[in-house]
């Protein structure tokens, strides 16, 4: 735990709260009689407090960014992938503490779980430290003015309109391909068709965002 420590930038006064947070709801479930409680309701926490805090970095670093554009880039900035990112670079999959099936599973490496861990990390910082530790330790891990680019204010989906509709005749659409998760954390998947074949898959926290996530994977595909 103190090497996890050093990664997050945070002594934890209360331990139990990190240790919470690396608790799969798996690991809780194969030890109920030890009442021991998974990590989503701080994923919950954190969740809302992730949004707060990069909201106000991005309100703060682009003055001029109307609010359709803040709320896009905050989505993208926020969104598994960059989630997963963290969890990668902190190296979280080894701390966590998960049942043997959906360890054997490889959930230590799943996006999903590793992205939500992250939440759950940030809320028990802000737990145990107050809003200026998640604050910096997310500031450290996810957001910096390298992150704000022009790639992440992209409209995916109008860019992919724009490009079929080069050849007259073609027919986009989007079609939702399933959902995991939570309700307070639910993960939507959507494919999008190109006169009827799927040509790229996207997952994201609300359908808008994982419709953009497809758009930008099947644009990845045809500019190939």
């Amino acid at each position: 735990m103190y090497e996890l420590e050093e990664k997050i930038g945070y002594k934890f006064k209360n331990r139990e709260l990190l240790i919470n947070a690396l608790t799969h709801s798996s690991y809780a479930n194969e030890n109920r009689g030890d009442g021991i409680s998974s990590n989503e309701r701080l994923e919950y926490l954190g969740d809302a407090v992730l949004e707060l805090i990069s909201a106000r970095y991005i309100y703060d670093l682009k003055p001029a960014m109307p609010e359709g554009k803040m709320t896009r880039l905050r989505s993208e900035l926020v969104c598994e992938q960059s989630l997963h990112n963290v969890a990668l670079y902190l190296g979280l999959g080894k701390y966590l503490l998960m049942g043997k099936g959906e360890d054997k599973n490889g959930g230590r490496q799943r996006p999903s779980i590793l992205a939500d861990a992250v939440e759950a990390v940030l809320a028990a910082v802000y737990l145990d430290g107050g809003f200026d530790a998640a604050d910096a330790f997310i500031r450290r891990s996810l957001l910096n003015p390298d992150s704000i680019s022009e790639s992440h204010s992209r409209d995916y989906k109008t860019e992919l309109q724009e490009l079929v509709q080069q050849k007259p005749g073609r027919v986009i659409s989007y079609v939702p391909a399933g959902e995991s998760g939570p309700d307070h954390a639910k993960l939507f998947l959507f494919k999008v068709c190109l006169d009827g074949e799927t040509v790229g898959e996207g997952s994201g926290r609300t359908k808008k965002e994982a419709e953009q996530a497809a758009a930008c994977e099947a644009l990845k595909k045809m500019n190939k």
